[in-house]
């Protein structure tokens, strides 16, 4: 509905305008008084056009299948509204026949398809990737935290950032940060292994000082949030792996660059409510409001911007002087001599808020995973031990002492499918295509779901809603590529063709590094079971999915690494 505010604007303007104009006495508040009237006429004809006429009579999209349910009005938003992003499709796709496309409606019946066969998908992401692009109100709105880098630019922009970029994305760039990755995890691990047994010693005094306190943590264990961690861990690995810069999270949660992604990314009612209002006005209106959430969103990107810059500044400086000798991200995208200062701020703002968010996600999901099954714990945990050189030690890794652990590998596969760190992602045809042969006009949206296709059954098997990592582990030397699904669009968390995500080896090696130094020094479990429990978990949607009041472990330190 955003785009026919301008025209509709317009037209009333010009008609209220020519029947005023042929009066014998012209009256400006005729003119207002008849602009009005025509504006709010054309609005309720636009509104039974696109709510009902249109979806429900004229859609060429109409005879697709669809779910089952949904309102007159609203279609399927209520069930989209109540669920966290992704669940009504994840149960959409195995339950609704389909060839290969789903329709459904949102709010005021704005219609949605969701590609579910390997053949729409290749047709969304690969044959006609450039066909489609991010709709300009999410663009607006989320590119205020991540910059218009290479993950919203679009068209020849995109294929000139995509390009200019790869270089540093390389993995034979990436491996050369694995020990970068290791020395961040060790340091991680003694600060949580310092704060545990803090909280051990806390409890203990606790409890035989005659204070009354009883407690159900068994003696040696302590509680912690892993979110909090994961994201301070992430954080000050982007920084020195990516921008060259420790930015100190782990010892100080509190830092400025901290403090304000924890804002950004912290679930509220005000940002659900500013998303739904985006989707029916102009990004420009709602992202003025004046409400706490824009206020957060400003100062953040005033001091994203600012450590970006100065960043930007110490590198050139450096350059300069022919010292620039780092290895990390930024410094290789400086040397190619492809960027402007002012390109180069909405990269570092892309990758910053990206690449440690998302990882910072999955490690949170793979440790909810692993309390959830204490026996892929106990195994990945004999595999990391009896290949890595402990935490307290000096030594450090290579990425062939990571890649070849054939478990870990397999329990990371499966964490980043089951819990994909993004849960959808939209696309817009910016022209009429073509769509597993159903013709999709222009400006319709298209709902990438990795959150759905990587619990289809119809790609997965009838198991595809377990968790189970050794679907992963190859069968055989020559079955390899078929061990865990026979489609290459099975798995779409990174997705697939010239938007894939950029930073896929550096956010597996990332996560790879950090996952085998928490799991060989410590043992989780869930802090309350009952609150965990994944059919009634509260999950916070939005970019990246987490559990909303985050997620409180007991953990104990193992012995002996």
């Amino acid at each position: 509905m955003a785009l026919a505010w301008r025209p509709l604007t317009a037209a009333a303007a010009v008609i209220a305008y020519t029947l005023v104009s042929r009066q014998t006495e012209w009256s400006y508040s005729e003119f207002v008084r008849k602009f009005c009237g025509l504006w709010f006429s054309g609005l309720s004809l636009y509104v039974v056009w696109i709510v009902i006429l249109y979806p429900k009579l004229f859609s060429p999209l109409r005879y697709l299948p669809s779910p089952p349910g949904g309102s007159f009005w609203n279609g399927h938003f209520d069930a989209i509204n109540k669920h966290p992003t992704g669940i009504p499709m994840r149960e959409w796709i195995n339950t609704v026949p389909n060839n290969g496309l789903i329709r459904y409606a949102g709010i005021f019946n704005q219609e949605r398809i969701m590609p579910t066969s390997p053949k729409a998908l290749a047709d969304v992401l690969v044959t006609r990737s450039y066909d489609f692009e991010k709709p300009s109100q999410i663009r607006n709105s989320i590119g205020r935290i991540l910059g218009i880098g290479v993950l919203l630019a679009e068209g020849d922009q995109h294929k000139v950032q995509r390009k200019n970029l790869m270089p540093a994305f390389a993995f034979r760039h990436i491996k050369d940060l694995y020990p970068v990755f290791w020395q961040k995890s060790r340091e991680a691990i003694q600060a949580m292994t310092q704060e545990l047994t803090e909280g051990v010693s806390k409890l203990a005094a606790a409890q035989n000082g005659g204070a009354g306190v009883k407690s159900s943590i068994r003696k040696g264990w302590a509680s912690f949030e892993v979110s909090d961690w994961a994201s301070r861990a992430t954080l000050d690995i982007v920084g020195v792996a990516g921008l060259g810069r420790d930015f100190g999270a782990i010892h100080n949660p509190d830092n400025e660059l901290s403090s304000r992604y924890r804002v950004l990314f912290r679930p509220s009612k005000q940002a659900r409510m500013l998303g739904i209002l985006g989707l029916i006005m102009p990004a420009w209106i709602t992202n003025r409001i004046p409400v706490k959430r824009n206020n957060d969103i400003a100062l953040a990107a005033r001091t994203i911007r600012a450590v970006c810059q100065d960043l930007i500044k110490e590198k050139r400086e450096k350059l300069a002087r022919k010292e620039l000798t780092d290895v990390d991200i930024l410094s290789v995208a400086i040397e190619s001599g492809s960027f402007s200062d002012s390109e180069l701020i909405d990269q570092l703002m892309t990758f910053l808020a990206a690449g440690h968010e998302t990882t910072a996600s999955a490690m949170t999901w793979a440790i909810y995973m692993l309390c959830l099954h204490p026996e892929v714990q106990t195994r990945l945990r004999q595999e990391i031990r009896e290949n890595l050189p402990s935490m307290d030690s000096d030594s450090t890794v290579s990425s062939i002492d990571i890649d070849r652990l054939e478990y870990l590998g397999a329990v990371i596969n499966e964490v980043l499918r089951y819990y994909a760190p993004v849960p959808l992602t939209i696309r817009e045809p910016r022209v009429d295509t073509v769509i597993n042969g159903e013709h999709v006009p222009k400006g319709t949206r298209v709902i990438i779901c990795p959150w759905a296709i990587n619990y289809s059954t119809e790609l997965w098997g009838e198991d595809a809603g377990v968790f189970r990592p050794e679907r992963w582990l190859a069968k055989d030397e020559h079955d390899k590529k078929k061990a865990a699904s026979a489609s290459n669009y099975a798995f779409l968390t990174f997705l697939h063709g010239p938007r894939s995500c950029i930073g896929q080896a550096f956010s597996k090696a990332e996560f790879a590094c950090l996952l085998a130094g928490w799991v060989g020094r410590f043992e989780f479990e869930l802090r309350n079971k009952e609150e965990y429990d994944e059919k009634n978990m509260l999950i916070k949607g939005g970019i990246t999915a987490r559990p909303a009041r985050g997620l409180h472990v007991h953990a104990t330190v193992v012995e002996g690494w």
